[in-house]
């Protein structure tokens, strides 16, 4: 019976550390992939917030990290950010482009959430995300109907949480971009 039960730990503790060794291997090999895919999918994220951009340059101000974008011309374009916020069901991460000088938000783009699948992840939809583009800078309240108030941002119905939460991460970025721009260059 005592040799069968030290067999038995024997067996386990060979077979938790072989798995724990390919564990490690596999996360070795795998984090590099997924940090240029990171990489990638964020520099398509500033390109799609910042409209006629070619040329990105990356600068840290205020502990944030922005990126200003420039036209062919060499002309700044406008500032995008990388920011994130509470959610429903977890942390939502976006990129958010601006231009100072006109005092607008080109556009968002949800990198990654939690939202629920069906309702509050429709946040990554083009129909919820355009309530963005263009926006003026200022004090945006979610409203449950279509709107003629610039300042409005049309919730998703049953899923009003979600939509306040990106209204609220999109309000704390533009505060953050004009902090450490001062509204403009």
């Amino acid at each position: 019976m005592e040799n069968s039960t030290s067999r038995l730990i024997l067996t386990l503790t060979v077979i938790g550390v072989i798995s724990a060794l390919v564990l490690t291997f596999v996360f070795q090999w795998t984090t590099p992939l997924i940090n240029k895919h990171k990489a990638v999918a964020q520099e398509k994220a500033i390109f799609s917030v910042l409209p006629g951009a070619v040329e990105i340059k990356k600068h840290d101000k205020n502990g944030n990290t922005f990126f200003t974008g420039y036209d062919k011309s060499g002309s700044k374009v406008g500032i995008a950010m990388v920011t994130e916020g509470g959610g429903f069901q977890g942390v939502i991460k976006l990129m958010i482009g601006t231009d100072l000088d006109q005092g607008k938000i080109y556009g968002i783009k949800i990198l990654e959430h939690q939202e629920t699948p069906g309702l509050g992840a429709r946040i990554t939809g083009e129909e919820y995300k355009s309530n963005f583009v263009d926006k003026p800078f200022g004090s945006y309240q979610v409203i449950k109907k279509s709107s003629s108030n610039p300042l409005d941002i049309e919730a998703i119905a049953g899923a009003t949480i979600s939509s306040k939460k990106v209204t609220n991460i999109v309000q704390n970025a533009v505060q953050e971009i004009e902090k450490a721009f001062g509204g403009g260059e």
